[in-house]
């Protein structure tokens, strides 16, 4: 267990981290910890870490209860991540689960609860050009994990008051070493040749390096007088058209970028049709990764999602450390060091 000296930052006070398995929450609990705060984290697997640590699922009421014993604030970042799967899977974690981590949290007398969300909960298929954080879409939310955290993020914004203080915030694409979210996936269907460009790869997108991320959520806690009752989507605010960044991922990895594209539309016809096949497949075990193309995926290769960043940086007291170009060398070192 940590604890804080005189003049640290986290000041004494204890926080649950739930989802450090992933690289984002992994982040989240490290920077707290270097801050001084007492962390104690959730995961579904066990990890190696110096703070103190609980395996288990937020959907288990009893696990729930446990982790937040003795704790002042919570930043929520487990949730189940797809491209395809049965609704009822993610209901059971993103919805269900944030809902018994709220429900115990204010049991215990909790104050303070980051939800980690998603642009993706505002996103509706059309082009996002310099926007703010829109209004979660349960209803219109394109795909099952979207659809599910715009619900628990409407939920969990809904508890907002005085005593139980709530923000939500969505950092967007974040990627880094270590990622295999994207990074990963990119470099490895670069490499096998099946990764096209979609309509030219020039669609303008934001993305965001995962140690800015980490700090944009770290701040959501500590600026809670002026972040609860807000949803605020947090990005390296540098759009790039998504075929230069493929680009730049895939020179860090020593890999050939994509040399092809295919027609925005025809993609996204496919991917609905791979994205259902994927699925029965999955339900059979057949299949137990993701699938090479969804329609979500496809819009978001295809079409501008950029966001205006002043009134987030304003509300976090916060603007970027790390530039993508620099996260871009980063990804190279971290690549050249595994050899």
């Amino acid at each position: 267990m940590s604890t804080s000296g005189p003049g640290v930052v986290g000041g004494g006070r204890r926080v649950l981290v739930t989802g450090t398995s992933g690289l984002l929450g992994r982040s989240v609990a490290q920077l707290l910890f270097d801050r001084g705060y007492s962390v104690v984290t959730l995961q579904r697997r066990a990890v190696d870490a110096p703070w103190d640590s609980l395996q288990g699922s937020v959907a288990d009421p009893d696990v729930a209860a446990r982790a937040v014993h003795g704790v002042d604030a919570i930043v929520h970042l487990a949730a189940k991540v797809s491209f395809t799967g049965a609704w009822d899977e993610f209901v059971a974690t993103n919805i269900v689960g944030t809902r018994q981590l709220i429900t115990a949290a204010q049991h215990a007398g909790v104050r303070d609860f980051v939800f980690v969300s998603s642009p993706s909960v505002a996103h509706l298929g059309a082009s996002i050009v310099g926007s703010g954080a829109g209004a979660a879409s349960p209803e219109f939310a394109r795909g099952h994990y979207a659809r599910s955290k715009a619900a628990a993020e409407e939920m969990a914004l809904a508890e907002d008051s005085p005593t139980f203080r709530v923000t939500a915030i969505r950092p967007h694409i974040v990627w880094g070493p270590g990622d295999t979210q994207l990074v990963e996936r990119v470099v490895e269907r670069a490499r096998a040749g099946r990764l096209p460009l979609l309509d030219g790869g020039r669609a303008l997108i934001d993305t965001t390096y995962v140690d800015n991320a980490a700090e944009a959520i770290v701040r959501g806690l500590e600026r809670m007088d002026y972040a609860h009752g807000q949803a605020l989507v947090v990005t390296n605010g540098e759009p790039r058209p998504v075929g230069e960044l493929i680009a730049g991922i895939c020179a860090a990895a020593g890999v050939k970028a994509p040399g092809y594209s295919v027609p925005g539309w025809l993609a996204r016809g496919a991917g609905s049709a791979i994205e259902k096949a994927w699925t029965a497949a999955g339900s059979r075990g057949w299949v137990h990764d993701e699938p090479p193309m969804t329609r979500f995926l496809a819009e978001q290769l295809s079409t501008a999602h950029w966001f205006d960043q002043r009134h987030t940086q304003a509300v976090l007291d916060w603007t970027p450390a790390v530039s993508l170009d620099e996260g871009l060398a980063k990804l190279a070192a971290h690549y050249r060091a595994q050899g």
